[in-house]
């Protein structure tokens, strides 16, 4: 069925018998030549259970075919989707490295393949398609994410797909958000109440529907709680509202907008043995970080004909993230100054982005030969301004207070533009094998300008107009082979890169520096795999990778110094295995039975390692940073009628947070090695009546001790402290 699979704009995907997510329309009109979809309705996961689903060969005007991916639904899920528990929504991903250091995971840090998990800039992280980031060129860190209870599924692609989506080594992470086609009266009502340990409290409502030509969809949801550790209260609120209008049965047009507001406490960093002896203490009570969010789009599609589907998307990112409070390192403390009889000044960082976009995309079949083939190619243009304004004199207060007693020493305006063009094609050979040839122009320009700083005398260090350009093509090829109707071979060979970051231009004020001469980072992916899967009781994806990653910025310690320097630290090779396998055991052994034992596991082997020195420091031979060797997560679930129960184990490797890797922690806990870690969780839900659900879980049963991060500078030096044992149980209904 997978072959078929046409232009689409609102897809159905349904769990098939080859182991892909489905795409199916009610009404469907096929000859001999051409099989035609009328849109309808948007529904992921039904008939299954499983929360994992391959995605088809193509989507809309995208195209999967040959690629490494993945398919999370999350009406599935059985974690913690509340508090965005990401070791649980993608434990069936392999190989996805999380940072767990912000309290109800507010921002999601996560990586794969020897990247850095930091704040998931190693991927292209977008919204119903578009850009989310804070500037996918110049600072790509995805400080908003959605709240995952307004989230359908979640797209992972790897590989090849950095020649659809722009630059990145990690791939593309997509949130396809709720947009009321699956609603099929006038207004259905939805509501989520949960409450949890620690003060969390969250509400989730919703409303939605589908009218004549209309269907629409809005949700607003608030979040709170003390957090886990001292000092860490945070405050979420977040709405969305999206409505589509039918013109025709070939054109529509969706207007959507989105606006996250959260603050939260920063409790800082921890020596080692200050998190051994109580991880839940902190040093600070005055670290405060605040953002505002706000993504509006529209997009546009029209099916030209019965081969032919277009979609354009008109896109901005408008966010202001603020922070304020005391980063000095944590061997320093910040207490009250017995001269003053205050506490001393903080630090205050603004950043306005202000990022707009369009990406027009085209899909056609056509015949060569015997056989029917698929072309999809678009544009982009992107422009996209920062205003920076860094290490303004604070107040000495303890509450939210971004105030300053002066300028700002930085006072930096970044700008960056893009135009790309973008090309890509399935070339059937024959009834099994399948090449998709894959091309893309990247047009680059960047510059600064602004005062980087004041001197010592009080003088403007100012920034000259610095304006740099490039190009390049990118190119890419994959390849699909249907052993069977139930299992495939695919295989991708891509380029990538990834442009200095804003981030790198200038030292945070701690202890970290900058080198003045850092380079754009250039490389390719490899991937060969195998997946499928038997009847509807078994499935899997078992691949290996390649990743060459040239002239990676890392941090190291030059020989004979104490400071971290940020730098290009050479050429890193990452090379490895990926596998996921779940089987429904009472499906498999017997037939109509009401009871689902399911088991699961995924595992990663990852070896990452530079290959040459820096000029300053030996790194050669050492390991990536950040970049655990093995990640094993396994769960089993238990389902009997409208009861779920779901344990899940993840186990990850330890890993080192500098390229010198450095063992023994440092005196301010900024170096030194990550220790590996074990965390159970467990979850469980049931149906009461039509429309009404229970669920409730525990995160990290056995209150382990752990942490995932070293930070440097924000937010708060030190080893941060992951989340011990915690508990949440939620009501929901739909009328």
């Amino acid at each position: 069925m997978y072959k078929k699979l046409g232009i689409l704009i609102c897809v159905l995907f349904l769990q098939n018998e080859d182991g892909k997510a489905q795409v199916k329309e009610t009404k469907i009109v096929e000859d001999t030549s051409v099989v035609k979809y009328l849109q309808d309705i948007t529904v992921v996961g039904r008939n299954s259970k499983s929360d994992y689903q391959q995605m088809p060969e193509i989507v809309g005007t995208n195209i999967y075919a040959g690629k490494k991916n993945s398919l999370i639904v999350m009406d599935n899920v059985q974690g913690n989707v509340v508090t965005n528990t990401m070791r649980q929504v993608l434990a069936k991903v392999p190989g996805i490295h999380i940072w767990e250091s912000d309290p109800s995971g507010l921002q999601i840090g996560i990586a794969a393949r020897g990247l850095s998990p930091n704040r998931s800039w190693e991927f292209n992280v977008r919204q119903n398609g578009y850009d989310i980031a804070a500037d996918p060129f110049g600072y790509p860190e995805a400080y908003y994410n959605p709240q995952l209870q307004a989230v359908q599924r979640i797209e992972i692609v790897r590989g090849q797909g950095a020649l659809q989506y722009g630059p990145q080594f990690g791939g593309l992470v997509n949130y396809i958000l709720r947009n009321g086609s699956d609603i099929n009266k006038p207004i259905e009502l939805e509501t989520q109440q949960t409450i949890g340990s620690k003060g969390l409290f969250n509400s989730y409502n919703a409303i939605g529907g589908k009218k004549g030509k209309v269907n629409y969809y809005s949700f607003f949801d608030h979040r709170n709680g003390n957090g886990w550790r001292e000092n860490s209260v945070y405050n979420s609120n977040a709405g969305f509202g999206t409505i589509t209008y039918q013109f025709t049965k070939k054109f529509s047009l969706t207007a959507e907008l989105m606006r996250s507001h959260v603050r939260s406490q920063q409790p800082g960093g921890l020596t080692d043995a200050q998190l051994k002896e109580n991880a839940q203490q902190s040093f600070r009570s005055r670290n405060w970080f605040d953002l505002i969010w706000t993504t509006p789009a529209i997009i546009a599609n029209y099916k030209i004909n019965n081969t032919t589907t277009w979609n354009t998307k008109l896109f901005g990112t408008i966010g202001d993230r603020n922070s304020v409070g005391f980063l000095q390192s944590i061997t320093i403390k910040d207490s009250i100054n017995a001269a003053t009889l205050a506490y001393n000044n903080r630090i205050v960082n603004i950043d306005n982005y202000r990022n707009y976009g369009i990406e027009s995309r085209i899909i056609t079949n056509y015949n060569l030969g015997k056989m029917k083939n698929t072309i999809s190619g678009g544009v982009r243009f992107y422009t996209g301004t920062t205003y920076r304004r860094a290490e303004g004199k604070g107040n000495t207060g303890i509450d939210y207070d971004v105030s300053t007693q002066s300028n700002y020493p930085r006072d930096v305006q970044f700008n960056s533009k893009n135009a790309a063009v973008f090309v890509e094609s399935i070339f059937r050979i024959n009834k099994n094998l399948l090449f998709i040839p894959a091309l893309r122009y990247e047009w680059l320009q960047g510059d600064a300008n602004g005062r980087d700083r004041y001197t010592t005398t009080g003088q403007e260090i100012i920034l000259q107009n610095i304006k740099r350009s490039r190009s390049f093509v990118l190119a890419g090829i994959g390849a699909e082979y249907h052993v069977s109707k139930i299992t495939e071979i695919y295989a991708n060979a891509a380029q990538a890169y990834r442009p200095i970051q804003f981030a790198n231009l200038q030292a945070p004020p701690t202890t970290d520096v900058v080198d003045d001469n850092l380079k754009d980072a250039k490389g390719y992916n490899i991937d060969l795999g195998y997946r499928g899967k038997i009847k509807n009781y078994f499935q899997f994806d078992v691949s290996g990778y390649y990743l060459q990653y040239n002239n990676r910025v890392g941090t190291i310690i030059p020989d004979g110094t104490n400071a971290r320097l940020i730098t290009n630290v050479g050429a890193s090779t990452s090379k490895g295995l990926e596998g996921y396998a779940e089987i429904n055991i009472t499906k498999a052994l017997i037939k109509n039975n009401k009871l689902d034992i399911i088991v699961f596991s995924t595992y990663s082997y990852t070896d990452a390692k530079y290959s040459g020195d820096h000029k300053v420091a030996t790194t050669k031979g050492k390991f990536v940073e950040n970049a655990p060797k093995n990640i094993f997560r396994g769960g089993l679930t238990l389902g009997y009628k409208e009861l779920l129960f779901t344990t899940q184990i993840s186990s990850v490797g330890a890993t080192y947070s500098d390229a010198n890797n450095t063992e023994i922690p440092t005196a301010n806990a900024q170096n030194g090695l990550i220790p590996s870690y074990n965390i159970t969780d467990i979850t469980a839900g049931y149906k009461l009546i039509k429309g009404i659900k229970v669920k409730a879980g525990v995160n990290n049963v056995f209150d382990k001790r752990y942490f995932t991060r070293r930070a440097g500078g924000y937010p708060g030096p030190g080893a941060l402290p992951a989340d011990g044992r915690t508990f949440f149980i939620s009501v929901g209904a739909k009328l």
